[in-house]
């Protein structure tokens, strides 16, 4: 395998100069009788993205070991898509991650879903961070904090909430 990637599942990983993509095989059985990814499926591929990320950047950690592990819940206060062209499995769904705003209880990520050459979907999702035993809200933990900065996204903006731009 070469560096930079990472086989889970069948899917592929890679860490790319812009920032996170996750690559998804799309399946006949992910798709309607219009031959196309049924949209019920399009936020999943997103969310899973999303959790090959913190994957990435937290050397394993992900959603389940969060919530099991270390008590940490991440549910989802918001979540938009713009749907911009079909999804199909003759090719390969590539998924941007990239998070857009760092705020005191909350990460806000945008997935732009791609296949060959031209967008798919552009979707926006806030997840609050929460104490998994009794759902109150905690801070973004330092560790994750520190660990988005350290893979070079750098903290811009007004306090409210921190809006995060790619490091030259």
């Amino acid at each position: 395998m070469k560096p930079g990637y990472c086989d889970i599942g069948g899917r592929e990983r890679e860490r790319m100069e812009e920032g996170f993509v996750w690559r998804r095989r799309v399946a006949f059985g992910d798709c309607d009788p219009a031959r196309i990814a049924y949209t019920g499926r399009i936020p999943e591929f997103a969310l899973e993205a999303i959790d090959a990320f913190w994957e990435s950047l937290l050397d394993g950690d992900n959603w389940f070991r969060f919530v099991v592990d270390q008590g940490i819940g991440t549910p989802f206060a918001h979540m938009r898509f713009d749907f911009k062209a079909p999804i199909t499995p003759r090719f390969p769904l590539f998924c941007h991650v990239a998070p857009t705003v760092l705020g005191t209880t909350s990460v806000q990520f945008r997935v732009t879903g791609a296949q060959n050459g031209g967008v798919c979907f552009v979707a926006d999702f806030v997840c609050v961070f929460v104490a998994s035993h009794d759902m109150r809200k905690i801070a973004v933990p330092e560790r994750i904090r520190a660990a988005m900065i350290a893979q070079g996204w750098k903290p811009e903006g007004d306090g409210l909430g921190v809006t995060m731009c790619a490091a030259p």
